[in-house]
């Protein structure tokens, strides 16, 4: 079977390479068949767009739109007065140190455990 398509393969191209080669490449123009349909949107858009005749920018136009600047105010420099009386009630405050009484008291220390787990009364219990 194999032989025989390989047989017929053979006579096919010797017939072919036989003949002359009359055959020639032609060139073809291949034209559209439809017609192109007018797009209406996309031609009142084009019109429209060639029509537009933009205002011109007046220079009164941003007088509403934009704030006028002023320059700020300078600021006020400190009286040195204020400055001379806050320095010294600074100096005259008394620092407040952990673990001291402030002075004019005499409080005793209460140390305070505050890992203690508080006592329940057997009164509550007793009354689960």
């Amino acid at each position: 079977m194999l032989a025989n398509s390989l047989r017929a393969s053979r006579q096919s191209l010797a017939r072919a390479a036989l003949r002359p080669q009359t055959a020639s490449l032609r060139r073809t123009l291949i034209t559209p068949t439809t017609v192109r349909q007018a797009d209406l949107v996309q031609d009142m858009y084009l019109r429209e767009l060639k029509a537009y005749k933009p205002t011109p920018a007046k220079a009164s136009d941003a007088e509403g739109q934009v704030a006028k600047f002023s320059m700020p105010k300078a600021p006020a420099s400190p009286e040195e007065a204020d400055i001379q009386n806050d320095l010294q009630a600074y100096e005259q405050q008394v620092p407040e140190v952990e673990g001291q009484a402030p002075t004019g008291t005499t409080a005793k220390g209460v140390e305070q455990d505050w890992f203690e787990e508080p006592e329940e009364d057997d009164e509550a219990e007793a009354h689960h």
